[in-house]
């Protein structure tokens, strides 16, 4: 089943092949680098293929963020959770420096927390992020996600923030 979820400015939808090159471009800049997304061109691809891979293992995947204006793919969002993740993910990474600050990273995330928790029946969601990731905790905290000290992390050093579901920010 195909997923697309449409925001005002936002696509979100099933990656595709044809979105690996900017994915490998986000992971080969300094962009992807200084959120520890940088990787080898061959280990980059893998990641990537891993992407499509969880679909068909989770039922589930990050989501493509699409441009609706320029159909251009600008980052990934959504459920995530590989083998050694402690709980289910929201995740999100905006591939370019030029889209940050525009609000759309919010918009795609809350329309990704709405789906996990709607569609996917999630009863709870985190979001993994690096202590020094500053963006990522301001975003996680305007979706009304907490810091919780008490969870489980992936990776040491990662803070968790858990997300509220949906009807309890009304």
């Amino acid at each position: 089943m195909s997923i697309v979820i449409d925001t005002p400015r936002l696509r979100l939808r099933d990656l595709l092949p044809g979105d690996l090159d900017a994915f490998l471009g986000f992971i080969a800049s300094a962009r992807g680098q200084g959120r520890g997304w940088f990787r080898p061109a061959p280990e980059a691809w893998r990641l990537f293929a891993t992407f499509l891979g969880h679909r068909s293992l989770r039922g589930f995947t990050f989501l493509a963020i699409e441009d609706r204006a320029s159909a251009r793919p600008i980052g990934t969002v959504g459920p995530w959770q590989p083998a050694g993740w402690p709980e289910p993910e929201i995740g999100w990474a905006l591939w370019r420096d030029q889209d940050e600050g525009r609000g759309i990273a919010f918009e795609a995330a809350t329309a990704a927390r709405d789906h996990v928790f709607r569609d996917l029946g999630w009863t709870t969601a985190v979001s993994y992020i690096a202590p020094d990731n500053a963006r990522s905790i301001a975003l996680a905290e305007r979706l009304g996600a907490r810091r919780d000290p008490d969870a489980a992390v992936p990776r040491p050093g990662t803070l968790v923030y858990r997300h509220p579901r949906p009807e309890a920010l009304q």
